[in-house]
């Protein structure tokens, strides 16, 4: 298991948020995370770096009562693979 740091921006792996091994970058307005962006280098691809900074990130999201909403195709496509994520996501009114 990789080491996940919280930065002000991302979640991370590596020795700083600003040159990240792997980073899922979010931003936040109100009530409401944004996942913008996912990068895994090659040094960390195949070890499920990107799903445990998704991890991280949800656990941070349900300790501050707050949802997701995923602009990253990576992030949308693993919050909705399972229901292991309902809780968390933002959804959009009617």
């Amino acid at each position: 298991m990789l080491t996940v740091k919280k930065g002000s921006k991302s979640f991370y792996v590596g020795e700083s948020e600003s040159a990240p091994l792997a980073e899922m970058i979010f931003s936040t307005d109100k009530n409401i995370i944004t996942i913008e962006h996912t990068f895994v280098s090659d040094e960390l691809r195949g070890q499920g770096a990107g799903r445990q900074l998704l991890q991280m990130l949800a656990d941070w999201v349900r300790a501050e009562n707050k949802k997701i909403v995923a602009v990253c195709p990576f992030a949308k496509k693993e919050l909705t693979r399972s229901t292991e994520y309902d809780d968390v996501l933002y959804h959009f009114p009617n």
